[in-house]
């Protein structure tokens, strides 16, 4: 370690020495550059102090938070692609940014004007520190603060309201913005981490940009009057949640807008809300007779509308209109150009701040970073000229130079490539020439560097210019394809600062934008100036033939792209589109993407296509025009069968191998040839609707096409963006008793008379008639103000600790192969570098390099000589004084493999024929007699045995939880002590093998948790890894030592949920009389794909076997359940456990015995639904005693017969006859999940509580908090028990000094382990201060019961604990039955209980794709789901929201990518391709159902649970594959015959959706049989 500190310590002085330092004072003195940045942020300007610490390559985020001191804003991927680190930038500008107000309401803009203040989200992550001078910067801390105090004011009774509405209790006032307070109150945030970014994102949206005002008036005011729902729409896409399901932060959002009530509308169709119709009584209208049923019952109901309209009236009643105002108000007025007249923010003056900043803003700028960052230089000219003269000064210097505007590209190529640019240029906005957008008679002006969302804002002006215009038409016709490609270009955050310029300069093969400036003729003005006292030269350039190579553009080194033009389009009979099919519709890169334009002309008998052009991104390495194509189309008719052997063509002139990079090359061929086929269906319209407007002309006929051809002439990208609305209804609130009521009762309430249970129910009726219950009501997360303030603290949030350094994991760059050498001293010589550990470091220590959470198969580093097993494997931790600092240490690490023979197993297929597999933890389940026997029969009873066999195969999941793993080991007591600061669901196990690890007894070491960032499992085992690292390095050093792990390095090697393969052969016994089917027998075999190493591979597939019958009857049961062991990284918990992989196969199998039994889906699943006192093949049986009441059959008929399925069913399948290329689905699937661990031990948990002489309490319990709202679940139960508002109870972390041999937070039991240890310990405390209450007067306060108690030397603190009883969990697989087994009971009953209960549910979804491209959309989903007694149902709703939306997600758009035999142009072979936001997508805000409603089934208590409750946060994740069902039922009806059975493998991908529908055209880009095609896939 001497050594190698004297060697960072050397290299201080040696290594990243900037050349350009020498050149300041020439560019000071000489050419006028100042070269300190201004920065203003949350209304006050940052000290130099401060600012002269902002470096070239620094991201505004890193500045943020590392040196600013700001942890708001999260940083959740470092690409822009999720949206955490949104903030909003302020600036005075002459071009008016469409950033927070309706295009069609915005005044002014362009070049022209005052000016004004203008304000836009960007990504920091991305935005350069630097590009900020000049600017505002505003993140959540300056938007609001959760900093209460009491008014004495009332609730209002809004429903949202904390305490559910109308309680008439002292409420909080506090200092949030509207924004905020609608997010906590309508249940925004769950885990929170997204939260802020969020929040900002709205805020943004809500901003009114200032136009200064004349003197007399009192400050900056907003234009618009406030964004519309619409707006909010196209424009909320920039940001990513993973838990709420977007629904209520949607409600959230709209119920600010400005026309929110006129556009949600009211219930009642006559105008009024039913409830608030003055004939409410005497109504007949469905909709009242509905909702009065509903409060008869005792069911709350509210939809989007009434929270919309309800919070209208709580919005108006606290805040002022100043909020509103608030960006414009804090904007500094030094950063606003003074003018005589002009008033700025209420002051007419100027001062001499004020004056000296203007002078200095108009100087440009030059930073040259010294420090051991290598930071480069930047440069910001004002003119022209100073920028061209640095192009020519450096353009061949070493390093060269790089244009930066909105760092949207150059900031990945930094961060992920690894790039270098020694310099940097930012534009000012003074180069007037860069950023204008204007029009003359024939062109349309683009500069280079005008933002996109300036260039879709005045197209979109361009769009509803004054049909006085003669140039209107064509106006119209020019900007209407660019503004509907750039709606879906990327996110609003990155289109406000990024260029078009930028974007043809990049030159990426699938650009948006290129392929359509291509085709539409575009011309690029290059500029440079050959001499320092020479003119300008300008060259123009087309961009067709700009593209001269992969990411090679024919521009000099020293020219800049000054403007692009493009030609008007005539006013009639050209005609433009714009086309693109990405993974998901918003915020991602295409798959393929075409810009397409044609004249025709007008000849005697026909019309002729004069001028076609057709250009293409994704389908070379370069934009590339069809120039083969348009010459066999150009100068025919235009007409149906030039287009169709236009395809021909296409095929011949873009047909790629299977290796092509990217892959999908069937798909994109058949893309390309659908965009044609769609372009011309979209001229055919429009050629109508031409000729149709000049009627007084004669024309030729206009060719015809069928009636069903038409709903293929237009696609998303043309469309308005979805409005997302529902309902939840839930049962009213209530206390119910549940397992407390005999499980927690003391010796003397068991021997009373009285019942146990009717003593509870007495209780709890008592606390409702006297309103101090807790329990039931919808309360808000305890965490909510915080999330959306960006004061609560994760743990990469912590504040720095003295002598902090950073960590980054040296990582294994292969597999298969062996390590043989490990070199770091590269690393030590990087100035900054403190030290590298590996495995012989851990020796030193004498710890066990160990690991693993079943099987100790893991090396926390792993060893010279072994076989590196999976890409990214850990070997070992640099340690530096910054993160950039660490990761450039750990990435210079020199290792050596040598190589193994063979090829790494990657896929399942791959294991099977390897023999990879994990015999020992092989398992089945029997029931019923030989299943092969059963099925090789023709006829049972007479009755006729349909047999299938076949295949399924469902892909894994990546958490996305949007926290990265991070952790903070402090070291105290000279490294004998260590507290670790983990983002874990599992504090013991992180506790353990950080002890293991580093020797250090388990006591020394302490594990607090205070919240994550999201988990879903994937923090379950897969944290402890990185935590034990960063503990290694914090006991080796001695200091504290941080390790967060980037987004990338994050999913490439901590696995995510296992891929599963089901064979199968199954039967069904046909009545031919009745035409009933029932099941028979049922032989299936499951391979999962575990990984490299066990971790919990095997009790993932156990779960899946005990789920693989859903919830069907087999008399005939045989499943097998084999684990692979691959060299892809160890898989692991996900929310499901295995479960909805089991049913997944489960529903596939039903289906396609369906469909050879010629019988509806609906129908076969009806008929053998299990019903009360059946079994299950592991032996549970349904009923109220053994499971609780089965509620499947009732809710399934509840949702079926409501909906009327039978009709929608019709109704669908009538669209899909009108309708060639647009076709609907149904899908309603049932589902139960059972709860508890099924490793008997794991079933326990412990709480301790501590009653203050206050009398508020404070609640430690063994369970996480990860957004499911644990913690306000378990505060309701102990505020119930004792009697007191909500408010006094808090839970403040998870901590294994407080609650030790904790559980992890996983199979949805926490709220049944935790609510019931902490109730048990709430008792315990009660009993003792019992004697105390009853010598006090009745109503006596708890703080005064408390305070005497104390002083009467009672103990007010009680450790609770609880289990699940015995004989309701753990499964014995290897258990035979025992001699003399009771034949009355179920068969493998004898081997255990896996399952406490069953939490149950049905869903029902309809569907929408486009058959030429397979996009499709969800047009409504209805979920209905028995979780008990809701504890909170605000919560469980949000948990069935979340849980259903990434269940979607996980079957359509969510795909594992590894580098394969299908993927061989991913390398090396084993490496994950899909680590990051950039190439791996969960639903957005738009993807979710447009209808999205929710139910809680009522009168559903659990005898099981603490307070009749039911756990919730798995077990609605499978009813997101009802979505799967409607896909595929729309599929088949594209496919021609909806009871054929077909394979569509999950999840259904815009690739599988399209080729599986198999029409002309896909199935001419086929190179095999097209009812047969498979997508290249690798199911790991």
């Amino acid at each position: 370690m001497v050594a190698s500190k004297a060697q960072a310590k050397k290299a201080v002085t040696l290594a990243y020495e900037n050349e350009d330092v020498e050149k300041i004072n020439v560019f000071v003195n000489q050419k006028g550059y100042r070269t300190t940045p201004i920065i203003y942020l949350n209304g006050e300007a940052i000290p130099t102090s401060l600012t002269s610490q902002a470096r070239p390559n620094q991201t505004l985020l890193n500045f943020l938070r590392t040196v600013c001191g700001l942890t708001g804003t999260k940083l959740g991927c470092g690409e822009g692609g999720c949206g955490a680190c949104t903030v909003l930038i302020s600036k005075y500008s002459k071009y008016s940014k469409d950033a927070g107000i309706d295009e069609s309401e915005c005044n002014g803009g362009g070049g022209g004007g005052n000016g004004r203040i203008v304000h836009m989200t960007v990504n920091a992550c991305l935005f350069p520190v630097l590009a900020a001078d000049g600017c505002h910067v505003t993140t959540v801390e300056g938007v609001g603060s959760w900093r209460s105090k009491y008014e004495g004011l009332t609730c209002e009774g809004a429903e949202t309201a904390a305490c559910g509405g109308g309680c008439g209790e002292e409420k909080k006032e506090d200092y949030l913005h509207p924004v905020q307070r609608a997010m906590v109150d309508i249940h925004g945030s769950q885990c929170g981490f997204c939260t802020p970014g969020i929040i900002m994102a709205l805020y943004g949206l809500f901003a009114p940009e200032g136009k200064l005002l004349e003197s007399g008036q009192s400050r900056v005011e907003g234009v618009g009057g406030g964004p519309k729902v619409s707006h909010l729409e196209e424009h909320l896409d920039g940001n990513l949640c993973r838990c709420t399901g977007y629904r209520p932060i949607w409600d959230a959002a709209k119920s600010l807008c400005v026309d929110a009530f006129d556009d949600e509308g009211v219930r009642g169709p006559c105008g009024t809300p039913c409830r608030e119709c003055p004939e409410r009584d005497t109504c007949e209208m469905d909709c009242n007779v509905k909702d009065k049923t509903n409060v008869n019952a005792g069911i709350c109901c509210s939809s989007s509308s009434d929270k919309i309209r309800d919070y209208q009236k709580v919005l108006q009643s606290k805040h002022s209109e100043t909020w509103w105002n608030q960006p414009n108000d804090m904007f500094p007025k030094e950063l606003i150009p003074h003018r005589k007249n002009n008033v700025v923010n209420g002051d007419s003056g100027i001062d001499s701040i004020h004056a000296q900043t203007q002078e200095q803003l108009k100087k440009p700028l030059m930073i040259a970073d010294s420090s051991i960052h290598c930071g480069g230089t930047w440069f910001q000219p004002v003119c022209l000229e100073e920028l061209l003269d640095l192009f020519r000064e450096f353009a061949n210097d070493s390093g060269g130079i790089k244009m930066v505007v909105g760092n949207t590209e150059v900031g990945i190529e930094t961060k992920f490539k690894h790039a270098v640019y020694p310099r940097m240029i930012h534009p000012s906005e003074s180069i007037h020439s860069l950023y204008d957008i204007f029009s003359t008679e024939s062109n349309f002006h683009i500069g280079a560097c005008s933002s996109l969302s300036m260039l879709q804002h005045k197209c979109h002006e361009f769009m509803t210019s004054s049909s006085s215009d003669p140039l209107s038409s064509q106006k119209t016709r020019t900007a209407k394809p660019m503004h509907d490609m750039l709606r879906w270009f990327a996110s609003t955050q990155i289109r406000n600062v990024a260029c078009l310029g930028g974007n043809l300069a990049t030159a990426s093969p699938i650009s948006d934008m290129n392929p359509l400036m291509a085709a539409m003729g575009a011309i690029l003005v290059l500029a440079s100036r050959p001499s320092a006292d020479g003119a300008i030269k300008r060259r123009h350039i087309p961009v067709s033939d700009f593209f001269v190579g992969y990411r090679k553009v024919e521009k000099l080194e020293h020219e800049v792209i000054e403007r692009v033009d493009v030609p008007l389009v005539k006013p009639q009979f050209e005609y433009v589109a714009p086309f693109k099919q990405a993974r998901r519709r918003e915020d991602d890169i295409s798959i393929v993407t075409s810009g397409m334009r044609m004249t025709v002309t007008p000849a005697e008998e026909n019309w002729v296509i004069s001028d076609i052009s057709i250009a293409f991104g994704g389908m070379a390495p370069k934009t590339v025009l069809a120039r083969s194509t348009m010459a066999s189309i150009c100068g025919k008719p235009f007409t149906a069968d030039t287009f169709m052997h236009a395809r021909t063509e296409l095929q011949n002139e873009f047909r790629m191998p299977d290796d092509v990079p990217g892959g999908q090359a069937e798909y994109r061929l058949t893309l390309a040839c659908s965009f044609l086929h769609k372009f011309f269906l979209h001229c055919l319209a429009k050629l109508q609707k031409d000729v149709g407007s000049n009627k007084k002309k004669r024309y030729p006929p206009i060719p015809t096409i069928d009636d069903d051809e038409c709903s293929g002439a237009d696609g998303f990208v043309s469309k308005q963006k979805p409005c997302i609305s529902g309902e939840q209804k839930f049962p009213a609130p209530k206390v119910a008793v549940g397992l407390e009521a005999t499980h927690l009762a003391d010796d003397e309430s068991k021997s009373s008379e009285i019942p146990l249970a009717a003593k509870a129910v007495a209780e709890a009726k008592n606390s409702e008639k006297n309103d101090s219950t807790a329990v039931g009501k919808p309360a808000t997360h305890a965490s909510g103000p915080l999330h959306c303030t960006g004061e609560a603290i994760y743990a990469d949030d912590i504040p720095a600790p003295a002598n902090l350094l950073h960590g980054s994991l040296i990582l294994a760059t292969k597999c298969n192969a062996t390590m043989r050498k490990i070199d770091v001293s590269p690393a030590l010589n990087i100035a900054g570098v403190v030290a590298a550990f590996t495995h012989e470091d851990i020796e030193k220590l004498g710890g066990d390099n160990r690991m693993g959470p079943i099987l100790l198969d893991e090396f926390a580093f792993l060893p010279k000589g072994e076989v590196v097993e999976f890409v990214g494997q850990p070997i070992g931790i640099v340690i530096g004084e910054s993160q950039e600092i660490a990761e450039t240490g750990a990435r210079s690490v020199l290792v050596e493999y040598v190589e193994k023979e063979g090829k790494a197993v990657v896929s399942i297929e791959d294991a099977i024929e390897a023999g990879s597999f994990w015999t020992d933890f092989r398992h089945e389940i029997k029931r019923g007699g030989d299943s092969k026997v059963a099925l090789n029969q023709s006829q049972v009873d007479g009755k006729k045995l349909v047999v299938v066999e076949g295949s399924f195969r469902c892909g894994g999941q990546e958490h996305f939880y949007l926290e990265p793993n991070s952790t903070l080991a402090i070291p105290s007591e000279s490294g004998t002590n260590l507290t670790i600061y983990a983002s874990t669901q599992a504090p013991t196990k992180t506790q353990d093998f950080c002890a293991r690890v580093t020797n250090t007894p388990a006591a020394k070491v302490v594990v607090r948790m205070k919240r994550m960032g999201g988990g879903f499992g994937g923090k379950e085992t897969r944290s402890v890894f990185s935590s034990v690292a960063a503990a290694v390095a914090a006991k080796l050093s001695n200091r504290p030592v941080r390790l967060t792990l980037n987004r990338d390095t994050d999913m490439s090697i901590t696995g995510g949920r296992h891929a599963f393969l089901g064979i199968y052969k199954a039967g069904a016994l046909v009545d031919q009389m009745s035409g009933s089917v029932k099941l028979h027998a049922l032989d299936v075999q499951i391979y999962n794909n575990g990984g490299c190493k066990f971790d919990l591979t095997g009790p993932v597939l156990d779960r899946a076997l005990f789920h693989i019958d859903n919830c069907y009857y087999w008399p005939h049961f045989h499943a097998v359940g084999t684990p692979c062991k691959t060299s892809q990284p160890p898989h692991t918990a996900f929310r499901g456990f295995g479960g909805p992989q089991g049913m997944a196969i489960a529903e596939h199998i039903i289906d396609h015995v369906a469909a050879e039994c010629r019988i509806s889906g609906d129908r076969l699943r009806r008929e053998n639904l299990y019903c009360t006192n059946d079994c299950t093949p592991f032996g549970m049986r349904f009923g109220s005693q053994y499971t609780g009441a089965w509620n499947v059959p009732l809710m399934w008929d509840r949702l079926y017969n409501e909906l009327d399925i039978p009709k929608r069913r019709a109704a669908a399948s009538e669209f899909n006859k009108k309708n060639k290329w647009v076709k609907r689905g149904v899908g309603f699937i049932p589902t139960k999940f059972g709860i508890a661990f099924t490793a008997k031990y794991m079933n326990q948990g412990g709480a301790l509580v501590h009653l203050y002489t206050d009398g508020t309490v404070l609640v430690s319990h063994g369970g996480t908090e990860m957004g499911q709202g644990l913690h306000t679940k378990v505060c309701q139960v102990a505020a119930q028990a004792f009697g007191i508002p909500l408010e006094d109870v808090y839970v403040n972390d998870s901590s294994t000094d407080k609650v030790a041999n904790t559980i992890p937070t996983a199979a949805s039991m926490s709220c049944d382990l935790y609510g019931m240890a902490t109730l048990d310990a709430c008792r315990q405390i009660l009993k003792r201060i019992q004697p105390i209450k009853d010598s006090m007067p009745p109503g006596t306060q708890l703080r005064d019961i408390a305070k005497k108690a104390f002083f009467e030397r009672v103990d007010l603190s009680a450790h609770g604990f609880f289990s699940v009883d015995n004989d309701r969990c753990g499964y014995d697989w290897s258990k035979e039955a025992p001699e003399g087994y009771p034949r009355d009971l179920p068969e493998n009953s004898w081997k255990g209980h896996p399952f406490n209960y069953f939490t149950q549910g049905v869903a029902f979804a309809e569907v929408e794709v486009d058959v030429l491209t397979g996009d499709h959309k969800t047009s409504r989903v209805d979920v209905l789901v028995d979780v008990g007694s809701s504890i909170n149902p605000a919560i469980d709703i949000g948990q069935i929201e979340g849980a259903f939306v990434q269940g979607m997600g996980w079957c359509t758009i969510e795909e594992v990518v590894y580098a394969d035999d299908d993927h061989v142009w991913i390398r090396p072979r084993a490496k994950v391709f899909t680590t990051g936001p950039g190439t791996y997508k969960i639903p957005a805000f738009n993807d979710v159902p447009e209808t999205f409603n929710v139910a809680i089934l009522e009168n559903a208590e659990n005898p099981f649970a603490v307070h009749s409750s039911k756990a919730v946060g798995e077990p609605p994740f499978f009813l997101g594959c009802s979505v799967f069902h409607a896909i595929k039922d729309a599929v088949a009806a594209a496919r021609g015959d909806s009871n054929k059975y077909f394979e569509l493998r999950m999840p259904a991908t815009s690739e599988r959706i399209r080729m599986a529908c198999c029409d002309d055209i896909a199935s001419s880009c086929m190179s095999g049989e097209p009812t047969s095609f498979q997508q290249k896939e690798a199911f790991e």
